[in-house]
């Protein structure tokens, strides 16, 4: 990695760099005033997303609007404390990865004018690598929060699709939308997406959280067997040397399916959803449209509906492909593009090199799945590199934590996202309630026996009754239990369907470990049968049938 002390400069040079369509004077006055968690932080917004009180573009003038009310992340963000210093330049109708398709101006990149800036999120990107805003907000449906982000050496965290509402957000694809983050590091952006996030009910797509970690101890790197550069060994030398610095136990993986995914998003019918979004808009005012925009949404229209029923089997079918990676590996890693371009490169072959840069990146949403880009250092020239870090749906925080161990930020803590249960009959394995467990997705941890603090009854219905004897003075005695780790989204409806007189509550283990655990109520137990003697509800079912 390059030296710190000689590290490239971002170029702040705003007469050249279109960043603003629309700014907010007044964001100054509004910082000093707020208060709440984003207190005293600017952001910028990309102009596909509303923000009350400034015109949302779509970077096209023709299609602008008023909106009356901001869309319901960016409200988050305002009730947070965070002032909203503008609306941010972009790909016109979030179509490409260039920064190049605005009739506001072609974006350049933060280090070197004559090189893309990447997009469709140029703007907001660049807002944040120029240290004009503070976070910007972007939108990413293919990689445009992802491809500037690695152009400009900023962090783009990419949601898991429906974790933040799109409402008030011009669709590009509806079902694919997100809106990212861009911020100078891991944890803001993280803290960012936590004000944002929710269920939002005036939103279709969006989803209830099921957070997802990875292992980070035992660290497994899922890695394109053969990486496609496109001749850039500058990249190619970067990338290798990030996952040096990453570590963990690499695992190559055949990227195949991955690359099959990502083709679908533009050379199939996912295409015709934007047409979808725009069609009426075209029919009065294609002239007033980027040329190459206009060329890549009117493409949609030669897809039928058995080609988006077909698409969408093929698509299961990647899906299945691909699910045998998350079995091998924790995350997947990726260079944030495979290569850059001047600007005289793309705007000789717009279409073609725009797909390149979405090797790494359309592929994402269509698996549902989450990721984040992180700076990864500088080729000779100065011109940034990019890694991207991805994984199963709802795993952002995971992978923010990861990213910012890769960046040497702090460590960012993570939530329990399970919670541990140990049962002691009718649930055990092979026992009739056992698909209670399973149907949650929880996983038998281990066998193991409680301290010897307990008494356990047969209650005569085909449950034992485990209770706990007052101090511990050896009325007692080990029971043997299963420990199963089961996810939090499942573990109340679990504990709805336990009625009484059993419950849950908290077991001490032999070795010391308190889970939580099936406990009787010891009203119960009177006249009941101990059974304790046989050290557990297994060993008393195997040696007595007809207690089953």
């Amino acid at each position: 990695m390059p030296d710190p002390l000689t590290t490239p400069v971002a170029r702040n040079e705003p007469t050249e760099n279109p960043v603003w369509i629309h700014q907010a004077p007044e964001a100054s006055n509004a910082l000093a005033a707020s208060t709440g968690p984003l207190a005293g932080l600017r952001f910028a917004v990309k102009d596909n997303i509303d923000v009350a009180g400034m015109p949302t573009t779509a970077g096209c003038a023709a299609y602008a609007y008023q909106p009356s009310r901001s869309a319901t992340a960016v409200q988050k963000l305002l009730d947070a404390g965070a002032a909203c210093a503008g609306k941010t330049n972009l790909d016109q109708f979030a179509t490409g990865l260039s920064g190049m398709r605005s009739p506001y101006g072609e974006c350049r990149n933060a280090f070197n004018p004559d090189y893309i800036s990447g997009g469709s999120s140029s703007g907001s990107a660049l807002a944040v690598a120029l240290g004009m805003a503070d976070f910007a907000l972007g939108t990413d449906t293919a990689g445009s929060g992802r491809v500037p982000a690695a152009f400009n050496n900023v962090v783009g965290l990419k949601p898991t699709r429906g974790l933040v509402s799109t409402s008030g957000v011009v669709p590009a694809c509806r079902s694919l939308d997100c809106i990212s983050v861009f911020a100078k590091s891991c944890a803001r952006a993280l803290s960012v997406l936590e004000v944002m996030k929710g269920y939002d009910p005036a939103d279709p797509y969006s989803r209830h959280e099921n957070p997802v970690c990875l292992e980070s101890r035992n660290l497994r790197v899922a890695v394109p067997r053969d990486p496609e550069f496109y001749g850039d060994a500058a990249y190619a030398s970067l990338f290798a040397q990030s996952l040096e610095k990453l570590g963990g136990a690499r695992v190559p993986v055949d990227f195949t399916p991955f690359l099959a995914a990502q083709q679908l998003l533009y050379d199939g019918p996912w295409l015709a959803e934007r047409t979808a979004q725009l069609q009426a808009f075209m029919r009065q005012h294609a002239g007033e449209m980027h040329p190459v925009v206009r060329e890549v949404i009117a493409g949609g229209n030669r897809y039928s509906a058995v080609d988006a029923f077909q698409a969408q089997y093929r698509l299961a079918a990647l899906r299945r492909d691909t699910e045998s990676v998350w079995e091998a590996a924790d995350v997947l890693v990726v260079p944030g593009a495979p290569t850059i371009y001047t600007r005289a490169e793309m705007a000789a072959d717009p279409v073609a090199l725009n797909a390149r840069l979405g090797l790494y990146t359309n592929f994402v949403n269509l698996l549902d799945l989450a990721a984040i880009t992180v700076p990864a250092g500088f080729r000779p020239d100065g011109i940034p590199f990019g890694i991207t870090l991805i994984g199963p749906a709802f795993s952002d925080r995971a992978l923010a934590a990861l990213g910012a161990r890769f960046l040497g930020e702090a460590d960012i803590p993570m939530p329990a996202t399970t919670v541990r249960v140990a049962v002691v009959g009718a649930h055990l394995s092979g026992m009739p309630l056992n698909g209670q467990l399973v149907e949650r997705a929880a996983k038998l941890v281990r066998s193991a026996r409680t301290s010897p603090s307990y008494r356990l009854y047969d209650l005569a219905d085909g449950r034992p009754g485990l209770v706990r004897e007052n101090g511990s003075d050896g009325h007692g005695d080990c029971i043997d239990v299963e420990v199963w780790e089961m996810p939090h989204a499942g573990f109340g409806s679990f504990v709805a369907q336990i009625p009484p007189p059993l419950g849950i509550g908290t077991l001490d283990l032999e070795d010391g470990e308190r889970v939580k655990g099936f406990v009787c109520e010891n009203y119960a137990v009177a006249g009941k049968r101990d059974i304790t003697s046989f050290g557990g509800w297994r060993r008393f079912v195997d040696a007595d049938p007809n207690s089953k």
